[in-house]
């Protein structure tokens, strides 16, 4: 497993597009977790995904969505950006996609402390899709999380999370 980038430019770019995403979501009364999927020119924005429900988040549904339409090589080359730590799940659909980066903006550790321990909208695993991938057999290359970009997306998420944490429902 390789840390990626080496360009932290290119990564913030790729994080912002993805708290874009975020934020329409909310608009739309969905969780606050976004994905894009940036093609190997490091700039392109291939397909971009937000959490539909508790079983169907941004990144494995974005994941699975990629596997249909490109090819497993030129997803290697791909990176998916994510406004969140990859799940277990996610992270595991992204390693059977083949998509070969993965950059993450908030720790699934920070995520915890936000939505608060035993919520029933976010029952975490505390299990960092870095293990994950290094239990694979192919190099993925993970970066996350960012600092600067996971300070806003804890502050954006907030916006979601504080109304459930304190009993007011969402």
């Amino acid at each position: 497993m390789k840390i990626f980038p080496k360009h932290g430019l290119i990564a913030l770019q790729g994080l912002s597009a993805c708290l874009k995403v975020q934020r329409l979501a909310f608009s739309q009364g969905k969780r606050p977790f976004a994905a894009v999927l940036i093609g190997p020119d490091n700039s392109k924005i291939l397909l971009t995904h937000f959490s539909i429900s508790h079983v169907e988040h941004a990144e494995a549904s974005l994941a699975r969505l990629a596997a249909l339409h490109f090819t497993p090589e030129y997803l290697w080359t791909c990176a998916l950006y994510s406004t969140w730590e990859p799940c277990a799940m996610c992270a595991a659909t992204c390693y059977w996609a083949n998509i070969g980066r993965v950059v993450y903006a908030a720790s699934e550790e920070k995520l915890l402390e936000l939505t608060g321990k035993g919520n029933e909208e976010n029952f975490t695993l505390s299990w960092p899709c870095k293990d994950l991938f290094e239990k694979g057999q192919k190099d993925v290359q993970i970066w996350g999380s960012v600092a600067g970009m996971q300070e806003e997306v804890v502050e954006e998420s907030d916006k979601y999370w504080k109304p459930i944490r304190e009993g007011k429902g969402q």
